[in-house]
C-alpha cells in the first residue's frame, strides 16, 4: 500500500499472483527510461546547445508585432526528457533554407542558446541538421514517465474488475480492445501527464480520487470537503515558498493551486443540489476510463498506431493514416477537427454496441452525459455542463488530478 494526493488517499494493489496474471494479459510497453541527457531545465540563460539530436513537433512562421514586423520560425522539439520550444529569426534567408527540411524531416541536431523569460526557457535556434531515420530512433525522442506502468496497469484493471455489470464489462472490453495504444498515449500536449503513459497514469489519478469520495470514505461530500481543504493548506505553503524564492510571483509553476479555491467550492455547492442522490459508483468509474480515451485519436506521437480510427471508421480509406512522418507530441490534424470528448462517446458507444452489451438507455445517456461534461465549463472544452452528481464528480476528479500532477516529483 502507498498513499497520493498528499498522502491523504490509501492506495492499495494486488498480490503477487493476481499481478502476474494481469501483466500477462496487459503487458506494459517496453519504454527505456534514461535520466541522462539534454534537459532544457538543467541550463542557464545564455548556456550553448550544440548538435543535440531533438525530434521535431511541429512549427509555424510567425512574426513579431510592430511596425516593422520581422519573420521567423516558431518551433517545438522534444526528447526523452522534456518539450521545448525554440525560435530561429529569418537571418541569411533561414526560413527558405530550413523550411523545406522542416517539412521532410522529423529528427533534427540542433544548435542555439538558451534563452530565459518570466521563469520560461527556450532556445534561439542557429542551425539544424537533419537526421535520417536510421540514424536516430524518433520514438526514443519522447518524453515518457518515470513511474512504474507495471502498477497502474495492475491498479487499473483491479478498479475495473471490482464494477458492477454491465460497467465492468464495458470498462474491461475497452482495456482490451484498446490496451496497446492506450497503455503509451500521453494525455495532453503540454499542460499535464504530457509525455508517453501520461494517459494512463492519468486515469488511474481520477480513479484513485473518485474511490476515495465514494469508498474509503462513508460521505461523499465530507470527503470532497477534505480534499478541498488540504488544496487551500497546500496553496498557503506555496504562496509562502513563492514569498520566500528570488523572484516572488515572477514563476507561475510556483503556484499550482492558484485560482482553483473559488472553483472547487462552486462544484460542491452544484454537488449540494444532489444532496438526496447516491452516486453511481460503477458508472463514474466506467466514464472515467473514457473521459479521455478519445486521445488515441486526438494527438498524433512517434510510434502511435491508428487501429482507433479503423475501429471507429471501417469502411474509411485509411491509406493517409500510414504516411505520416513521426513527430513528438502534437495534435492530430484529423482528430482535432473532433476532438477528445465527442471521441470518447463514439467510442463507448461503439464498445456497447459490437460486445453486445445491455444497458438502459437512461443509463447509456447517464454515462455519456459524464463523459461530455468532464472539463466542467463551456469555456474549458465540456461540451455541456454537469447536470448529475457523476458528472460533477468526475469534473472534480479530473480537475484535481490534472493540477496535482505537476506538484509530483517524480513523472
Amino acid at each position: 500500500m502507498y498513499n497520493y494526493f498528499y498522502s491523504l488517499i490509501d492506495v492499495i494493489l494486488p498480490n503477487d499472483k493476481q499481478r502476474e496474471e494481469i501483466l500477462e494479459q496487459f503487458p506494459i510497453p517496453n519504454l527505456t527510461i534514461i535520466s541522462e541527457g539534454f534537459s532544457i531545465e538543467n541550463e542557464v540563460h545564455g548556456s550553448y546547445v550544440k548538435d543535440t539530436p531533438l525530434l521535431l513537433n511541429d512549427f509555424s512562421i510567425e512574426k513579431t508585432q510592430g511596425s516593422n514586423p520581422r519573420p521567423y520560425f516558431k518551433i517545438k522539439f522534444s526528447n526523452h526528457l522534456g518539450t521545448y520550444n525554440s525560435k530561429m529569426w529569418d537571418n541569411e534567408g533561414a526560413i527558405e533554407k530550413f523550411g523545406p527540411l522542416l517539412e521532410e524531416y522529423s529528427v533534427f541536431k540542433v544548435t542555439g542558446r538558451i534563452e530565459e523569460y518570466k521563469g520560461f526557457k527556450s532556445i534561439t535556434l542557429q542551425n539544424l541538421t537533419p537526421c535520417s531515420n536510421e540514424e536516430i530512433d524518433p520514438y526514443s525522442l519522447v518524453a515518457c514517465t518515470k513511474q512504474s506502468l507495471e502498477d497502474f496497469t495492475v491498479e487499473l484493471y483491479s478498479y475495473l474488475s471490482e464494477l458492477d455489470e454491465p460497467y465492468r464489462s464495458i470498462g474491461l472490453k475497452g482495456m482490451e480492445k484498446f490496451w496497446t495504444e492506450f497503455r503509451i498515449r500521453p494525455a495532453a500536449m503540454g499542460h499535464h501527464h504530457a509525455y508517453l503513459g501520461g494517459l494512463l497514469k492519468h486515469t488511474v489519478g481520477l480513479m484513485r480520487i473518485a474511490r476515495y469520495i465514494l469508498k474509503q470514505e462513508e460521505n461523499h461530500f465530507k470527503a470532497v470537503i477534505k480534499l478541498i481543504s488540504k488544496v487551500e493548506k497546500e496553496y498557503k505553503q506555496e504562496l509562502w515558498d513563492d514569498l520566500m524564492s528570488d523572484n516572488p510571483g515572477k514563476n507561475p509553476r510556483n503556484l499550482v493551486w492558484k485560482d482553483t479555491i473559488d472553483h472547487l467550492y462552486t462544484m460542491f455547492y452544484e454537488m449540494a443540489k444532489h444532496k438526496s442522490e447516491q452516486p453511481n459508483y460503477s458508472l463514474l468509474m466506467c466514464a472515467i476510463f473514457y473521459h479521455d480515451l478519445g486521445k488515441l485519436l486526438e494527438y498524433h506521437h512517434a510510434g502511435k498506431g491508428i487501429e482507433e480510427f479503423k475501429f471507429l471508421y471501417p469502411t474509411a480509406d485509411h491509406s493517409t493514416l500510414s504516411s505520416r512522418k513521426p513527430t513528438g507530441i502534437i495534435m492530430d490534424e484529423l482528430g482535432v477537427l473532433v476532438g477528445h470528448i465527442p471521441y470518447g462517446n463514439m467510442l463507448v458507444l461503439k464498445i456497447i454496441e459490437t460486445e453486445g452489451i445491455s444497458l438502459a438507455l437512461e443509463d447509456i445517456h447517464y454515462l455519456q452525459h459524464a463523459i461530455l461534461c468532464h472539463h466542467g465549463k463551456l469555456e474549458w472544452g465540456a461540451n455541456i455542463l454537469p447536470k448529475t452528481i457523476e458528472g460533477l464528480l468526475i469534473h472534480i476528479v479530473d480537475y484535481l488530478d490534472s493540477r496535482y500532477e505537476t506538484t509530483e516529483e517524480e513523472k
